[in-house]
């Protein structure tokens, strides 16, 4: 059986914190803090208009990976602050054992409104995520790489116990033009300790 982010129940809590699967409704709440300078200096894309950050989103399958985290007003409603992708991928394997390396790992990525900086609420999402890949998945192994510019990223990495693998000399093309280097951390489920 092939895992997915599909066989989890929805949505899932944690102290503060809800995650839930991501809507094409939710693009414009995500929007809102990822066209901020702060945040486009560090992710994938950084369209310049709306329109162009939905279709790419879409296209993409960025919507089927993508878990939305909502923190509770304190009223009864919530309000989206972040999102934790959980890419589950195929591990290498030569030829003849292939087919026991596919679906195995999940790379994982996140963006946050930088307004909910410095309260924990990425560690604690992040957590989550690692938990549903390991308990609930299976899956064993987890992977999520960074700038070596993008401290905070490398902090909240080594924070959820994630260890670094590689550093890897100007090896990314940054939107300005410049190749700047880069960090990968993994972590194993044997390693994972809840």
């Amino acid at each position: 059986m092939t895992a997915s982010l599909d066989f989890i129940a929805w949505p899932v809590t944690t102290k503060r914190l809800t995650l839930r699967r991501l809507t094409e409704g939710d693009l414009e709440s995500t929007w809102s803090y990822r066209k901020l300078p702060e945040v486009t200096e560090w992710i994938t894309a950084g369209p310049k208009d709306f329109e162009t950050y939905r279709k790419q989103f879409l296209e993409s399958g960025k919507i089927n990976r993508d878990i939305a985290v909502e923190l509770s007003d304190g009223q009864g409603g919530s309000r989206l602050i972040g999102t934790v992708m959980v890419y589950i991928k195929d591990a290498w394997g030569q030829r003849e054992v292939a087919e026991q390396a596919k679906a195995v790992e999940a790379e994982l990525g996140w963006s946050f409104d930088p307004e909910f900086a410095g309260r924990g609420y990425a560690t604690e999402a992040v957590k989550a995520a690692m938990k549903l890949c390991f308990e609930d998945l299976g899956l064993r192994r987890i992977v999520a790489g960074c700038f070596a510019a993008n401290e905070p990223s490398a902090r909240l990495m080594e924070r959820v116990g994630m260890r670094r693998e590689s550093f890897e000399k100007a090896n990314s093309l940054h939107r300005s033009g410049q190749w700047m280097d880069s960090y990968s951390y993994a972590m194993l489920k044997g390693e994972w300790a809840g």
